[in-house]
């Protein structure tokens, strides 16, 4: 059975916390899109960990952690990573990385840096991790993939036409230092001997995986508001979000998902530049941000401070639909136990005209929330295993939520470590 875990909203919902939970009765995680350029949050009995590349379930010693084709792999990245987690008393993790990914190179992050100096207050928030450069080449062509670095005849071809094409822009866009195709080269040879023991045909081997009938998480970075083709354009990241391309991204038929957990925030929250309608500000947005998560709204990769809203009924359920979600995860509500009263968005105001279907960007850019209060409860939900003894302003607040987007809530995270949940029927 193949269970994906994705975001409804801009990321940061909170989905390494469910994937690390769903982790210990599934055989294999496969991360199959995306790069280190964001990161997932985990509390679990080995300490607090900030993953990018691996998999939320390489906590558990009965696990396979797949880097799956879709993944923008920094191969130098994967292993310091690996190296922190077994640092702080984690049992080496069993890691397969597809011989199909492609490998973010030094001169993407360059690139990534070079573009985003050069759009100055135009820029688009980057992480500055290499990733739209990365997709770029791959669509373009002329990215590495991890089978070509047993290929020393076609690397020794491909370095040389790759710094004539990247040479041009360097030279007459940026103005900076020209790549040389032995660097390119070292570089490479590097990478192999780092991921020589871990590569393998992964589709072949998630073929044979799924006719033993194991279970397998589809781990997504990211959420459905920045998708390339459905999110907010251009404030996007460059692979697609969806559960629909995790069977891409893993190399497996479309019909194996048969599950798909899709994350949501009890309140808003997103990190970098884009639409947000429901973002608050001053006072209020301090108090919400300090309190959130587990240690305050800030990015796993950049530390940087997460804007912040309350809930939208209208992102959420347009982000659920285009999931294709079966189960949605409501995380981090204990959060808002010191809220008198919590406002959730319910519609959008676009120029007097008032709407529940979320709009493309440029109809979004002029968009003001419509809300409706609702009573908070209170209290700390902390610790609370049972949905029956959750505080009846807690309850309601679900349930109305549940009604706006459509989509049945199943579990609830109401605090940081793994074992802060509460199922739902």
């Amino acid at each position: 059975m193949v269970k994906a875990v994705v975001g409804a909203n801009w990321g940061d919902e909170g989905k390494g916390k469910i994937t690390d939970m769903l982790a210990e009765h599934a055989d294999i995680i496969v991360r199959f899109q995306g790069g280190a350029n964001a990161g997932h949050t985990i509390k679990n009995h080995y300490g607090k960990f900030s993953l990018h590349t691996l998999p939320s379930g390489v906590f558990y010693g009965h696990t396979t952690s797949v880097i799956g084709n879709g993944v923008a792999l920094d191969i130098r990245k994967l292993f310091q990573e690996v190296g922190s987690i077994v640092k702080q008393g984690v049992p080496q993790p069993q890691i397969l990385v597809s011989d199909r990914a492609q490998i973010v190179m030094s001169y993407h992050v360059l690139f990534d840096q070079y573009e985003e100096e050069r759009l100055g207050s135009k820029s688009f928030g980057s992480t500055k991790s290499g990733i739209a450069p990365f997709f770029s080449d791959k669509y373009a062509k002329i990215g590495f993939q991890v089978s070509e670095l047993f290929d020393e005849d076609l690397l020794l071809e491909k370095t040389v036409r790759v710094c004539e094409i990247k040479n041009v822009q360097l030279e007459h866009l940026y103005h900076k230092p020209l790549l040389k195709a032995d660097d390119l080269m070292t570089e490479l040879q590097e990478y192999r001997q780092m991921v020589e023991p871990y590569v393998t045909d992964v589709s072949a081997y998630l073929h044979q995986a799924l006719k033993e009938g194991k279970t397998v998480l589809l781990e997504g970075q990211l959420g459905t508001l920045r998708d390339p083709d459905h999110g907010i354009y251009p404030m996007v990241t460059s692979s697609p979000t969806l559960a629909g391309y995790g069977a891409i991204g893993a190399g497996i038929p479309p019909y194996e998902i048969q599950q798909v957990i899709t994350v949501c925030k009890a309140y808003s929250s997103q990190v970098g530049a884009g639409a947000f309608v429901s973002e608050i500000f001053g006072d209020e947005a301090d108090e919400l941000r300090n309190r959130g998560g587990d240690g305050g709204e800030y990015g796993a990769t950049t530390g940087r401070p997460r804007r912040v809203g309350w809930f939208d009924c209208v992102a959420s359920k347009y982000g659920c639909r285009l999931q294709g979600t079966t189960d949605v995860a409501f995380t981090v509500l204990d959060v808002l136990g010191y809220l008198d009263e919590i406002p959730v968005c319910v519609g959008y105001d676009i120029e007097g005209e008032i709407t529940t279907e979320f709009p493309t960007t440029a109809k979004l850019q002029k968009a003001k929330a419509v809300y409706k209060k609702l009573p908070g409860w209170k209290c700390d939900i902390t610790g609370i295993k049972k949905y029956e003894e959750l505080p009846e302003n807690c309850r309601k607040y679900i349930e109305f939520i549940e009604s706006q987007i459509e989509y049945p809530i199943t579990m609830i995270s109401n605090g940081p470590s793994r074992t802060d949940i509460i199922k739902r029927q």
